[in-house]
């Protein structure tokens, strides 16, 4: 009997990933043929090119940018080749159905998926779909939402809500093996601080001007982005790294709070997990503001404390975190209201009903 074969695609940041790493272990425990269809110079080489059982085909690409530039001349002939390129994968390797993560390296895809004949399914994470899922919609069988509030901005016919979709792994973390990896001792609260896959200039800047006061009231884990390692930093208490892969479990464990941009996927994570947060969401001149609106629905259900990047001092982070402390516990009550909707399970389902016998 010939083997299922599904594809994934999503990309440009961890965010358009991780939602796929939840998901491809089950397919490959089920002895499906799995594919990747991302960019060549993203962040998703390095977390699905080394997965073992999976095929990686990096495609060219187009990159929305809120700013003039030349580039932008050239990214409809990108965007063109990048389906052209996923039009030959697709009909080789002859997927049953198609999930699609979002990002740029998404739209060729399932649109070249819908020029031969293959279903796809598409996942929002933000609050308000993206750019890139707007344009991949029309060509799509099923779009599903993380939010509940996201249903009115999608296709009736088509969008399903399935709520957050988290990894089992993170489940399965242990703070000694967590305070281990980082080298600390748990002996102050531990502040796990993450500025997004790229990292956060204004973050990490604010931070390390602040460690004298904050490593009176923490020890701190900063993951900081690639090459944003402050090596002259030497302080009992901070560790700093680029980025962390199989450890995150651990690191997550062995957090009592956690500092982070407002990312869909992450913040959900730390629901799940119940770490209470200050979220500095990524401002509005450098976004379409979608942190923005997801770290709002955050604070109103009590999941979070939001601190604007324009109001970022070291005397706001103190003062914020200060009532992070204050008001972890009843961030912690109304986390475990949250209920999962065993969201993982019913996204598989809708793959699995969607895609060609």
């Amino acid at each position: 009997m010939k083997k299922k074969r599904i594809l994934f695609t999503g990309g440009g940041t961890a965010g358009h990933v991780i939602v796929n790493l939840a998901l491809i272990p089950f397919y490959q425990d089920k002895g499906w043929e799995i594919d990747y269809i991302g960019s060549y110079n993203g962040i998703e080489p390095k977390l699905i090119g080394q997965l073992e059982g999976v095929t990686y085909h990096p495609i060219s690409t187009g990159k929305l940018r809120r700013y003039i530039s030349k580039e932008n001349l050239k990214d409809p002939f990108k965007v063109i080749k990048g389906t052209m390129q996923a039009y030959r994968i697709i009909g080789k390797r002859k997927p049953s159905v198609i999930f699609s993560k979002g990002g740029f390296v998404s739209v060729p895809v399932v649109a070249a998926a819908k020029l031969r004949g293959v279903p796809s399914v598409i996942h929002e994470s933000d609050f308000t779909p993206g750019l890139a899922n707007k344009l991949s919609i029309p060509f799509t069988k099923k779009v599903l939402a993380t939010f509940p509030e996201t249903m009115q901005y999608l296709p009736e016919k088509k969008a399903e809500y399935v709520g957050a979709v988290v990894r089992d792994e993170l489940f399965k973390g242990s703070r000694e093996k967590g305070l281990e990896f980082a080298g600390l001792t748990g002996q102050l609260p531990v502040l796990l601080i993450m500025g997004g896959s790229g990292g956060s200039h204004k973050i990490n800047q604010t931070v390390r001007e602040s460690l004298p006061e904050l490593l009176k009231s923490f020890q701190i884990i900063h993951i900081c982005g690639l090459d944003k390692i402050d090596d002259s930093i030497d302080e009992n208490g901070y560790v700093q790294f680029e980025y962390i892969n199989d450890e995150l479990k651990d690191i997550f464990a062995a957090s009592d709070y956690i500092l982070s941009r407002a990312g869909s996927n992450a913040i959900f994570e730390f629901l799940a997990l119940g770490i209470p947060m200050l979220l500095v969401p990524l401002s509005k001149g450098a976004s379409r503001g979608d942190q923005i609106i997801n770290a709002k629905s955050f604070l109103e259900k009590g999941y979070a404390k939001v601190l604007e990047e324009e109001e970022l001092t070291e005397q706001t982070l103190q003062h914020h975190l200060s009532k992070l402390i204050e008001s972890g516990p009843m961030m912690v009550k109304e986390m475990q209201e949250y209920k999962s909707e065993k969201s993982r399970d019913r996204v598989i389902e809708i793959i699995n009903r969607v895609s060609k016998s």
